[in-house]
């Protein structure tokens, strides 16, 4: 497991950024989950109808045997994370229970793996969709990856999640936004509480830069502050949050 340069995830961003068929973002969450070292990374949606779409590095046999067995009613990192909006390591996951138990060992003999860390993101018109990287390591590890990379991987999580809103059109409204890609990537991380030289740091972009793009969007969403214009982007559905 590792940390990618900045140089690097930018480079895969920008591939995922002119993704024009599903066929891609495989390719690319492959690329990213060999860029971390890890052994997993997965984008997942979950519709309010049961429905599920994603792309992701695990097994195809454990991708038939979840489906299989209905484990979206038991796994613990759905039921968790849809009850929070904040990224989520999965030991803080209830798997107190028989059925958690079992699915948990079970996933782990298909190579699942023992740690995880999901991002939950939220859309408009109810979506939900989960952004997951899981791999075997031990605690003190897992914990110093998760550290260092939370900023990516959040980031990440929003990207495809924005992609995939792009290219399934039908899965879920997506409001025609007036924000450049990069207005809604700093109100974003404006709205989960990264000051401006973290919302800088994490753009690759100088601080007058971003003052650029926080005023562009404030007078796009005809708001009177930068508070005024992260709460009129998420009124409209204009961002997500995690």
């Amino acid at each position: 497991m590792t940390a990618p340069s900045q140089a690097e995830l930018n480079s895969i961003l920008s591939r995922l950024d002119a993704a024009s068929d599903a066929s891609v973002l495989q390719a690319i969450i492959e690329d990213l989950r060999d860029l971390f070292g890890v052994d997993h990374m997965v984008y997942h949606w979950v519709s309010a109808g049961g429905d599920q779409y994603g792309c992701g590095t695990y097994s195809r046999a454990w991708v038939e045997r979840y489906i299989e067995r209905e484990y979206l009613r038991v796994d613990p990192v759905i039921i968790g994370c849809y009850q929070r909006f904040h990224p989520v390591d999965w030991k803080r996951l209830d798997w107190s229970g028989k059925a958690a138990r079992a699915f948990r060992a079970e996933a782990i003999d298909y190579g699942i793996g023992n740690q995880g860390y999901s991002v939950p993101v939220r859309g408009p018109g109810g979506q939900f969709a989960l952004f997951t990287v899981s791999s075997n390591a031990t605690d003190e590890a897992w914990a110093a990856f998760t550290e260092e990379n939370r900023r990516h991987l959040i980031l990440i999580a929003h990207a495809f999640n924005e992609k995939a809103l792009d290219l399934e059109p039908d899965r879920g409204p997506a409001p025609a936004s007036a924000l450049s890609p990069r207005e809604v990537d700093a109100i974003t991380l404006l709205a989960m509480g990264y000051n401006r030289a973290q919302v800088a740091d994490t753009l690759s972009i100088s601080e007058n830069t971003l003052r650029t793009y926080i005023e562009s969007a404030r007078h796009k969403l005809g708001a009177s502050n930068t508070i005024h214009a992260v709460a009129r982007a998420l009124s409209q559905g204009l961002i997500v949050l995690a």
